[in-house]
């Protein structure tokens, strides 16, 4: 248990990075915008890869008895989610995290303000419930929990860093929620990075469920629960 709440615990550090304006801006000063960002994923995939080995180093200890159903529930969040994570990355955000700050605010706006968020917290609470042991409760749950938490966090720096005025005049036809402003009459829109993403994320659960990806990876063949 204690690597795992180690490598959690750096994890959590590591993401608090860009959260602290004065760290992040001193870093960015100093080394560039496009080395931090290199740096920065770089670190961040190291310290995935650490969570996710100590985690199933972890003994397996059940919490509930998983259902067929349960695994649906994660075929049908994790692809969004990924949708998600993708078009946020690929588009244009200065209102939550984003690779690209400037520019013309994307498409996935219209859904929600904070796709790569989201995205994760899908991604999570749909492995959540298809696992329903002790240690995907720790590691998925502490995600989700780390996502949805970060996002009354967002909203907060970008508006202290945009100002009141310009943070509501980007942030107009968006939601916190998604779909919330689509449902409010939003009209909801498609752009290039959208349909990038989606093939993108396509190809990956082809890969991860019919290809072997996720047996490769993770030691675990999620379509076989219909078998």
């Amino acid at each position: 248990m204690i690597p795992f709440i180690a490598a959690f615990a750096v994890f959590l550090l590591l993401h608090s990075v860009p959260a602290l304006p004065v760290v992040r801006s001193g870093i960015i000063a100093r080394v560039g915008r496009h080395t931090y960002f290199v740096a920065y994923s770089l670190a961040s995939t190291v310290a995935l890869i650490w969570v996710f080995s100590a985690a199933l180093s972890l003994d397996y200890i059940p919490v509930w008895d998983s259902q067929p159903w349960h695994a649906g529930v994660a075929f049908v969040l994790a692809p969004i989610g990924g949708f998600l994570v993708l078009a946020g990355l690929l588009s244009v955000n200065p209102l939550s995290v984003a690779i690209r700050a400037s520019g013309s605010p994307g498409a996935i706006l219209c859904i929600t303000r904070h796709p790569v968020l989201w995205g994760f917290a899908f991604w999570a609470v749909g492995h959540l419930v298809a696992n329903g042991d002790l240690r995907s409760l720790l590691l998925f749950g502490g995600f989700a929990l780390f996502a949805i938490g970060s996002i009354p966090m967002a909203d907060k720096r970008a508006r202290r860093r945009l100002g009141a005025a310009h943070w509501a005049e980007l942030s107009k036809g968006t939601s916190a929620i998604p779909a919330a402003s689509i449902f409010a009459g939003e009209r909801f829109r498609i752009d290039l990075p959208m349909l990038a993403s989606g093939a993108l994320a396509a190809l990956a659960v082809f890969w991860l469920l019919f290809a072997g990806g996720h047996a490769l990876l993770f030691g675990a063949d999620p379509v076989s629960i219909f078998g």
